[in-house]
């Protein structure tokens, strides 16, 4: 996760899973973080659907 494009496929990944989802992205950190009530599992799924390789925090 490098670029604005990242980030945009990256939020679509998480608005699909939850259209309601808080999703901010910190490009320099490349970490995302996502306020739902949806399990962080159905998240992880998503985004690497996406293509990326996601790890749930402190893992």
């Amino acid at each position: 996760m490098t670029c604005g494009h990242c980030a945009s496929v990256i939020t679509k990944a998480v608005k699909e899973t939850d259209a309601a989802a808080r999703c901010e992205i910190d490009l320099a950190a490349r970490r995302v973080r996502i306020a739902s009530t949806e399990p962080a599992g159905a998240f992880v799924e998503a985004i690497a659907e996406a293509g990326y390789s996601p790890a749930p925090a402190g893992s």
